[in-house]
């Protein structure tokens, strides 16, 4: 049956409308206009069609919101507090202050109910789409006839700016392939950008290329009033299970304002006689503030309760598909827990120098061949480079629409294509989903394509790990275009990111250690195309320190400090050193962060005083000085050639590292050092 409308409605609808007014003005930023055009659309879909607890956010099976256009987040801010979610109107009062559960754009950390942090346009939507791949691959692992546990919707708002953004046409072509009906996006087109009238630079029909990616496409002329139509549109779509949807709604942008229709109202609060002739308007004294009747509360509680008994209902479904599929309840019981299945660390492999020299992207797969099968709530793939970066396993199963014939929802391999962007922001809604660990691959020099992805996976507190392989000038013939040098340095910088290095297979499995047991911390993984031999000293144990030595002497000439490729020729260089009867300890450091993270105790105990410690890597230098005295690097683009040639090419080989070491302990000979760890006082974390 339809929803019907009546006055109530209409009064919810602009309560939401003052909200932001109010909120913006009083924190004297902020964007009112987006909010009071999708009003309509934000209160027919929480009031009308979603299904959520606001007493328990994290329900499994809650229908998924995201508002991609973050700028409107007080549309986002006023529905949670009028729903009963734990933000309270002093919550919306202090709307941008430090501090708060409303800060300027919606995180997903910081705010009940806010499923992804948006901001980044054209992010969100691209959550969107991984939120929905979850749902279907969880509803064809789980579900089974007369248990129906998951069946949520993902239903996403977006404007103009996410839909010029590449990243969001990247997600939303890959969601047209999948075929994911349960998959719902309203475009506010309400043809304003913070230039001004998107005629300006968008002029296509966005429908008809949403229609050539296989979206089922459907338009409300009227979103200001048009509720019926509205809610029309939503059945429409929800009743097309094997396309994505997306339904434009033409709305006016600060809808009721002398400033209606034009970008003055984008991103900038109302002046104090227009809000007062706004409330006016729509019946509000204009001397009050942050109002909302008690009907208006009365009408978001019938929703919230009956999101409260849908949840009721699932847990008792639960519990009796518990008793019919006792092993596939535990594994799901496991995942809203967010919990590892029990000895699974045992599957990881373990070297020894007997072992034969691999590259660490071989060393990768052989992890992931040992644990997918172990570990079911992986979901992995890559960004058209499976055959090199070796992130499909043995009996991995496609993720695909059946009518294709290429796999199956219940697949867990994902086919990104060449999308590497895009494969990072739907990888960050596949975890905030829940009970899913996505990995995906492509070389590292790409992983800067996806830049804007990860940084929302470190703010967002997610665990998402990038296999990033062909990791340094080692990838050879391909040249510059394809060494990394700077990459490092810039995801090294980023807060709350693990950028693992490897130098053998006992590092990659602490790398994959440390990246699915820290949960709130996402990782990349720095591969080797080239092999790498298996170290005397190296162990699991050592390398989830992020840290460690890998060859101690006393009375040390030097320390060489190194990651990855670069530890074993710089092992053979201490040998070099030794000839000469200089002694030179060598400290393997995978991961800065983890290693940070370390006692002080310890992190002097692998970088002491008392001598001059080096480090080496075929990347920047920059970074490298709050670990060492001395910098042995490429601050330079890289060289096309074989691997070997390049290396001898910038003096990466045992004999040049020993001759920097040399350089090193005669410049610093005599002056008294102290560790480069120690500091006068902590840096802001």
């Amino acid at each position: 049956m339809a929803p019907s409308f009546d006055k109530v409605d209409t009064l919810s609808i602009n309560t939401i409308r003052l909200l932001a007014v109010d909120a913006t003005i009083k924190a004297n930023s902020g964007h009112p206009g987006a909010p009071m055009g999708l009003a309509p659309v934000s209160h027919v879909l929480f009031n009308k069609f979603m299904t959520f607890n606001p007493k328990n956010p994290k329900f499994m099976n809650r229908d998924r919101f995201v508002l991609s256009n973050g700028h409107g987040c007080m549309l986002l801010y006023a529905l949670l507090h009028l729903y009963g979610y734990d933000l309270s109107l002093d919550d919306l009062k202090n709307f941008r202050q430090l501090g708060s559960k409303t800060p300027g754009h919606p995180e997903a950390a910081d705010t009940p109910g806010v499923e992804v942090t948006t901001g980044p346009l054209g992010q969100g939507v691209s959550n969107a789409v991984g939120l929905a791949i979850a749902e279907a691959h969880c509803a064809a692992r789980f579900n089974k006839p007369g248990y129906e546990l998951f069946n949520n919707y993902t239903y996403s708002i977006m404007g103009d700016g996410c839909v010029m953004e590449g990243v969001a046409s990247e997600a939303c072509s890959t969601a047209g392939h999948l075929q994911l009906g349960n998959l719902i996006v309203f475009y506010d087109d309400n043809h304003i950008s913070i230039d001004g009238d998107t005629d300006q630079a968008l002029t296509e029909d966005v429908l008809k290329r949403y229609e050539a990616y296989g979206w089922h496409t459907v338009w409300v002329k009227d979103g200001d009033h048009d509720l019926a139509g509205i809610a029309a549109a939503i059945e429409e779509a929800q009743s097309v299970k094997d396309k994505p949807s997306i339904i434009k709604v033409t709305t006016t942008i600060g809808f009721g304002s002398k400033l209606q229709g034009t970008h003055g109202v984008h991103g900038n609060p109302l002046k104090k006689d227009d809000a007062a002739g706004v409330k006016e308007l729509f019946g509000f004294d204009p001397n009050e503030s942050f109002v909302v009747p008690q009907e208006v509360y009365d009408l978001a509680a019938k929703q919230a309760a009956a999101g409260a008994a849908a949840e009721e209902a699932w847990n008792q479904l639960f519990a009796k598909y518990a008793s019919d599929y006792p092993e596939l309840a535990a594994d799901l019981k496991l995942r809203i827990e967010n919990k590892l299945p029990e000895g699974w660390e045992k599957s990881l492999p373990v070297y020894t120098t007997s072992d034969p020299a691999i590259a660490s992207r071989k060393l990768s797969e052989t992890v992931l061949n040992k644990i997918c099968d172990v570990v079911p709530g992986l979901i992995g793939g890559s960004a058209d480079l499976t055959g090199s970066n070796f992130t499909r396993w043995k009996t991995a199963v496609d993720f695909q629409p059946p009518s294709t014939g290429f796999g199956e929802y219940s697949g867990r391999y994902i086919r990104y294509g060449v999308r590497e962007h895009s494969m990072g922001a739907i990888m960050n809604g596949l975890a905030a989903y829940g009970g899913l660990i996505p990995f995906g691959g492509t070389f590292l020099n790409f992983v800067s394509y996806a830049a804007g992805a990860v940084r929302l996976s470190a703010l967002s507190d997610v665990r998402v790990i990038w296999v990033a392989t062909h990791d340094s000038i080692g990838l050879g013939e391909d040249g510059p275009t394809h060494q990394p040098i700077e990459t490092l340095a810039h995801f090294r910088a980023l807060p709350n990111i693990m950028v693992w290095r490897p130098a053998d297979g006992n590092e990659t499995s602490a790398a994959y250690y440390k990246a699915l047991t820290e949960t709130h911390t996402p990782s990349i993984l720095a591969l080797s195309r080239q092999n790498l031999p298996q170290l005397e000293g190296s162990s699991i144990e050592k390398a989830i320190k992020g840290g460690y030595v890998l060859k101690e002497v006393e009375n040390a000439d030097v320390t060489i400090v190194s990651t990855g490729s670069e530890v074993y020729l710089s092992l053979e260089a201490t040998q070099i050193l030794e000839s000469k009867g200089l002694k030179a300890r060598l400290v393997s450091l995978p991961d800065w962060l983890t290693f940070d993270k370390q006692s002080e105790e310890y992190k002097l105990s692998v970088f002491p005083d008392g001598h001059p410690i080096l480090s080496v890597e075929v990347m920047t230098t920059l970074g490298w000085q709050k670990y060492s005295h001395e910098q042995f690097g490429i601050n330079r683009f890289g060289a096309s050639g074989p691997y070997l040639q390049v290396y001898k090419k910038f003096g990466f080989t045992p004999e040049g590292i020993a001759e920097r070491a040399e350089k090193t302990i005669e410049f610093w000979k005599g002056i008294p050092l102290r560790s480069p760890i120690r500091r006068a006082f902590t840096q802001v974390e």
